[in-house]
């Protein structure tokens, strides 16, 4: 996946807005840390494609804030066994 890296910040972007997804899943399925993902995504999408970056930070912004609803059902389902 490396290769050009305005056309992976696209496809990551794409990703994110049609599967509502998280960093951590985008990351996974491109086979890259998170690190690359957040540095894609909020550094160099904007630098060449800002219609696309604001639709992939309007995500990002809603998974951030129910980032703590996720952890607490996470921890339900690790100690109630469901």
């Amino acid at each position: 996946m490396k290769g050009n890296i305005e056309e992976r910040a696209c496809q990551l972007a794409l990703y994110i807005i049609e599967n509502k997804a998280t960093v951590r899943a985008a990351a996974q399925k491109f086979g890259i840390s998170k690190s690359t993902v957040h540095k894609d995504l909020q550094d160099r999408l904007p630098a060449f494609n800002k219609p696309l970056y604001f639709q992939v930070k309007a995500v990002l912004d809603e998974n951030k804030a129910e980032r703590h609803i996720r952890g607490g059902i996470a921890t339900r389902k690790k100690y109630k066994g469901d």
